[in-house]
């Protein structure tokens, strides 16, 4: 009986012991890529503010001639690390082409998002974007589908398909909060302090101070700012 008791202390110390070890194996692995990411975003020539953290992988896909710029206190979890939304997921922040631009501003969460512009997305300060979004502000093809079966390239040395696709600026003004894998569109402006439901896909520009859902996304309720 003493014997019984003393293997279960031990098998639980040993759990225990274990779950310690994880847990410095993945502070270990958080430390590490808040460093590594910060000189490889320093290499791409990604403008940055005071305290960035890019946790685990992600995809940085910027070209030549285009711009991204991120503020302070920015934060963008990934993959496996400290978000469960985040899974498996690593999140992407691309400019397309030449002149592209990404503005993120102050005080900004992002977890494990698709981040693709052609002409220009710009996010607000204190913004909050969930799990597994999709922000593009481009068709990414052509409409005609005989510009899609094209392999012409153009003189940028860029598919035609691509590049003629239609574009328009996003903003994500202050304040807005995306739920888990929201899509937002082309030419659509957020207002400030907005609440966009899960699963939404955004066609057209949200009023500030609105709680909007659905596809294609529509104003449920205004929010009441005072309470």
């Amino acid at each position: 009986m003493k014997a019984d008791n003393f293997t279960k202390k031990l098998i639980a110390s040993m759990k225990m012991l274990f779950i310690a070890l994880f847990k410095l194996l993945r502070r270990i692995k958080r430390i590490h890529f808040k460093y590594f990411n910060r000189f490889k975003y320093w290499v791409y020539g990604v403008n940055y503010g005071r305290n960035l953290e890019v946790t685990n992988r992600t995809y940085l896909i910027k070209s030549q001639r285009s711009s991204i710029s991120i503020g302070d206190d920015f934060v963008f979890t990934n993959d496996d690390c400290f978000n469960p939304l985040s899974r498996n997921l690593r999140g992407c922040l691309r400019t397309h082409y030449p002149g592209s631009k990404i503005t993120i501003g102050n005080n900004v969460g992002i977890s494990s998002a698709c981040i693709w512009a052609k002409e220009s997305i710009t996010i607000g300060n204190n913004v909050k974007i969930g799990g597994d979004c999709i922000i593009l502000d481009s068709d990414c093809h052509n409409l005609d589908y005989k510009i899609r079966r094209s392999k012409e390239v153009n003189e940028l040395g860029v598919m035609v398909d691509s590049y003629t696709a239609n574009s328009a600026s996003i903003v994500i003004e202050d304040d807005v909060m995306l739920g888990a894998r929201c899509i937002v569109l082309k030419g659509v402006t957020i207002g400030a302090r907005s609440i966009i439901g899960s699963g939404s896909v955004v066609t057209k520009s949200i009023p500030p101070d609105s709680i909007a859902a659905g596809n294609p996304c529509k104003v449920i309720k205004k929010i009441n700012t005072l309470f």
